[in-house]
């Protein structure tokens, strides 16, 4: 197939066509090898020191002359059909007799082959010499490279020269562009933005291409046009090139261009497969366009390069010795890259040859696509060519290519790539098309369609073979696993759509048995194909096998076990969302107490596992942990969502208050208008617990707590069941293991405190805030004692006792005597500007706090004394700062202070409230002072941190 690929040169001059710049490299070819006086135009070899570039000869290219002329020369030459030519019948030159020597001669001839080659007309031919010899006439001895062609071809040449004007505007407007490109688009040398005559330029060729230029010698437009003309070709940048040297078709990329057009002349225009045979004349002939191009032979190596495979790849890579030529100059192209330090030149080869590797990998990468036992011949050059292209991007720092790769692939590693990545084309190519018979032959049910895997894994046996057979051979002589990296690539492809399968089913059926066992087939083919490949491998083939896991029966059906493990886990975790969404928390509808949920979810986990162990498999030991693992999970869940909007101890504990200090004189702060009795108040404020919607919330904490507990203790009975179902010596495979439904058991544990907490704290904060919080010693101490508190408390103790399970009614009890005991010392240390206690006031408090110990101590009926003595530590530490005098606590914090902040400039710092409460911690201290009802408290906290007498 033919391609048309992008140059890799761009476009230089988009105004200037393929014939006009085809036209322009014969003339500076026909001036290069012009000769002055009276000797005619003939080609005679360049003198080194005519050489522009630095120290470069004009010496044919050694690896051109290897894959095009020398030991290539009889097999390259006949397979492209050269054939012997005597100069294509051109005439001979003005000058020219048969005396001449034969190097004359022979040069005359390949002189006119170059201009049948390129399309030039005899005519055009004619007038190109004339000029030219005009020129010669008035400049005699000038080289070619101190003159701007164009300007001078403008300036010999007449309308009357050509056959007609329309021709002659033509060619006055080409060599205007071309002047445009080389010295203003394309510049040898970078312009200066204070160059005046790179406007004047402009502006003179747009008024050539809209009006025909008088371009006569003497006339003064042509005079301006040729000084500012040289004074832009003249223009140096110190790069070693002679002063007398004029620039103006030597800028890249107009010079490669223009090369590229000389260089096609290589091949035969009646037949654009063949080079002509005279081909190391006609390039040593373009090789004296040099000078003025400004060309070297590492450019020259990878512009010809570009030609020979643009050429193959133009006419239908027929020609598989042009492909071969142009490897070959890559060789020459990559010894030149290492010691080359132009960034031109980088720039040139890494655009050429990155188009020259996007073009090989896109067929390696695929090359089942474009190869076959026909043409397999060519897979070999292809692959050669990719490599060594790589590997020369690769070692040219500068390159893009390198750039990207941190490191640069070995040709195993691109051949590992070509197989792998054909392979899975040519896999998917042979799925779609087992697919599509299966369709075309059958259109009954959809399970008719699964054996297509069986018949794929036959296909699939055949495309291994063939690799094995066919590219393989070629590909080991980069990879000496070729066959055994496409045997597992493909039993990967596979072993993908094996999967596909068996995720699609629920249990073996007669359709699983023929695909399980086309697949077993398949893959001791592969592994066979592999393990002979490997034979002589320095590991024995280890790393290619490793890539293959077994496809064996059993770990298909484990793996459809595993499956109907996951469906019947998701199951059950989508009924506990759907079912704890409608759970009412009654502790009444059963005489556990418990949730109905619970009983329900229990019930389905043992089915699952009856389910299980009734499988028809020898794998319930191996996949029980998966199975009880699952279902572990689900009880989690379950446990979660049970609590998850219940929160905890945190939820309802209150926010402190801001400090303030006592205001003398005023016992009541203004909160209440007049004195009220404490059993008035409490009467006002009548508990209505046992039918409210306190109460129902404490029953439904108390049903939560009952369900965790219960589903604790059968989840681990259920566990010692299921392990019991297994034979005794899979049992002792046990034996020190996870306990199985461990993890719900902690999880349920955890639960039950985390719940018993969040109940404490909400009876305690939430609940009896009235009598608590906004209620204890407010106003007068003795006018707001505990009595209405422990009265409320009482109910909700009676209501935990009488709903909650035996086993974990002390936590819940002893939970709400601990949340008891930290709303009490709140109210002592932090209840707000509505309470404050005198000294006097401490033995009211202490005996409230003994009237609430012995409420939970119950006369021996309740908690135990140790436990409350446990408990009430923290609050009998603080309870003597109350009955401690003024001055004496004042000392004491600060002294605290200092030791712990020391002194700063006589102030002392505001504590932080944290940490928990203590009578030798700096913000305990602060807190008993702020509610102490005293003149030198007040005082005190007025002056040392200007506390307000109440909130704002």
């Amino acid at each position: 197939m033919e391609e048309s690929l992008p140059c890799p040169f761009g476009d230089p001059a988009p105004n200037l066509s393929d014939s006009e710049l085809r036209e322009t490299a014969y003339e500076i070819l026909v001036a290069a090898c012009r000769t002055t006086g009276s000797r005619p135009l003939t080609f005679i070899p360049q003198s080194p020191k005519s050489d522009r570039s630095n120290g470069v000869s004009l010496s044919p290219s050694p690896s051109l002359h290897r894959s095009l002329t020398s030991t290539a020369a009889s097999r390259v030459k006949k397979a492209l059909g050269m054939k012997k030519r005597s100069g294509g019948g051109g005439d001979v030159r003005e000058g020219e007799s048969s005396g001449q020597p034969d190097r004359i001669k022979k040069s005359v001839t390949v002189g006119e082959l170059v201009r049948v080659q390129m399309r030039i007309s005899e005519q055009i031919d004619s007038r190109i010499r004339r000029a030219l010899l005009r020129i010669a006439s008035g400049q005699l001895g000038r080289r070619v490279e101190t003159m701007v062609l164009p300007l001078e071809l403008l300036q010999q040449l007449k309308a009357t020269d050509f056959p007609d004007h329309d021709e002659y505007i033509s060619w006055q407007r080409r060599n205007l562009k071309l002047l445009e490109a080389g010295l203003i688009l394309h510049p040898h040398v970078p312009l200066s933005k204070s160059d005046k005559s790179v406007q004047q330029l402009k502006q003179m060729i747009r008024s050539g291409l809209e009006r025909p230029l008088d371009t006569g010698k003497i006339t003064g437009e042509s005079q301006n046009l040729r000084s500012v003309v040289m004074s832009l070709a003249t223009r140096s940048n110190n790069d070693g090139i002679g002063p007398d040297t004029c620039h103006w078709a030597d800028g890249f990329p107009l010079n490669l261009r223009i090369y590229q057009m000389l260089l096609e002349s290589c091949f035969d225009v009646n037949d654009e497969l063949s080079v002509v045979e005279e081909v190391d004349e006609v390039l040593e002939l373009i090789k004296k366009t040099w000078p003025v191009l400004g060309m070297n032979q590492m450019v020259h190596n990878v512009c010809f390069l570009w030609v020979l495979f643009n050429r193959y790849v133009a006419t239908g890579q027929v020609e598989n010795d042009l492909l071969v030529a142009a490897h070959n100059l890559i060789l020459e192209v990559e010894s030149e890259a290492k010691e080359a330090n132009d960034p031109k030149y980088s720039k040139i080869s890494n655009s050429v040859l990155s188009l020259i590797l996007d073009w090989a990998e896109k067929r390696l990468l695929a090359y089942h696509d474009t190869f076959n036992i026909d043409n397999v011949e060519t897979l070999e050059t292809t692959v050669s060519l990719g490599i060594s292209v790589a590997k020369v991007l690769g070692e040219d720092a500068s390159s893009e290519y390198r750039r990207k790769k941190k490191n640069v692939d070995s040709g195993r590693d691109r051949v590992d790539t070509y197989i792998r990545s054909s392979l899975r084309m040519a896999f998917s190519q042979t799925k779609k098309m087992v697919e599509h018979s299966k369709r075309s032959k059958s259109r009954q049910s959809s399970t008719s369609n699964l054996p297509a895997l069986a018949t794929l894994a036959e296909d699939i046996g055949h495309l291994a073979f063939n690799e094995k057979a066919i590219f393989s051979p070629i590909l080991k002589n980069w990879h000496p696993l070729a066959a055994g990296v496409a045997a597992a690539t493909l039993h990967s492809c596979y072993g993908t759509e094996l999967k596909k399968f068996v995720s699609g089913i629920t249990e073996l059926t007669p359709d699983a048995i023929r695909v399980l066992t086309a697949a077993d087939k398949l893959e001791k083919d592969l592994v066979q194909i592999a393990v002979q490949d490997a034979v002589d491998s320095d590991d024995g083939g280890k790393s290619v096998i490793r890539e293959m896991p077994p496809f064996e029966a059993e770990v298909v059906i484990g793996n459809l076990v595993k499956s109907w493990i996951k469906t019947r886990v998701d199951r059950l975790k989508e009924w506990i969302d759907r079912n704890l969404q409608q759970e009412a928390w009654n502790p009444k509808l059963n005489k556990l107490g418990i949730a109905p949920s619970s009983v329900d979810v229990l019930r389905m986990v043992d089915e699952t596992l009856e389910a299980f162990f009734l499988l028809p498999i020898l794998l319930h030991t191996v996949l029980l942990p998966e199975l009880t693992s699952g279902l572990d999970k689900c009880m989690q869940h379950y446990v979660s969502k049970a609590k998850s909007s219940c929160g905890s101890r945190n939820t309802f504990l209150p926010a402190l208050p801001a400090l303030t200090r006592c205001t003398v004189g005023s016992r009541l702060h203004g909160v209440f208008k007049k004195k009220e009795k404490p059993m008035a108040a409490s009467n006002r404020r009548k508990s209505q617990l046992g039918t409210s919607n306190d109460s129902t919330e404490i029953l439904q904490f108390c049903c939560r707590i009952n369900t965790l507990h219960y589903i604790r203790t059968e989840i681990d009975s259920s566990g010692r069941k299921t392990l019991n179902r297994l034979p005794e010596s899979d049992i002792a495979a046990f034996d020190g293991k996870t306990k199985i439904f461990e993890q719900s058991i902690g999880y349920c544990s955890k639960g039950v405190q985390q719940l018993s907490e969040a109940t404490a704290y909400k009876i305690v904060f939430h609940d009896l805030s009235n009598v608590l919080w906004d209620g204890l010693y407010v106003g007068e101490v003795s006018s707001s004692r505990v009595e209405s508190f422990l009265q409320e408390l009482e109910r909700c103790l009676e209501i935990i006792s009488s709903s909650v399970h035996d086993r974990v009614r002390t936590r819940v009890i002893s939970d709400i005597m601990r949340a008891s005991f930290d709303g009490f010392l709140l109210v002592l240390l932090a209840g707000g500007p509505s309470r404050c206690f005198t000294v006097q006031d401490s033995d009211a408090v202490d005996e409230d706090f003994k009237f609430l110990c012995d409420l939970f101590w119950s006369n021996g009926d309740g908690l135990p004394l140790d436990l409350i003595e446990k408990v009430s530590t923290t609050v009998k530490s603080i309870l003597p700062l109350l009955r401690t005098d003024t001055e004496s606590l004042i000392e004491r914090f600060k002294a605290v202070c200092l030791e712990n902040h020391g002194s700063n400039r006589g102030k002392l710092p505001l504590p932080p409230t944290s940490g928990p409460w203590s009578p030798t911690e700096a913000n305990t201290l602060l807190r008993v002072l702020c509610y102490r009802y005293d003149e030198s408290a007040t005082k005190f906290l007025k002056r040392t941190y200007n506390l307000p007498r109440k909130l704002t």
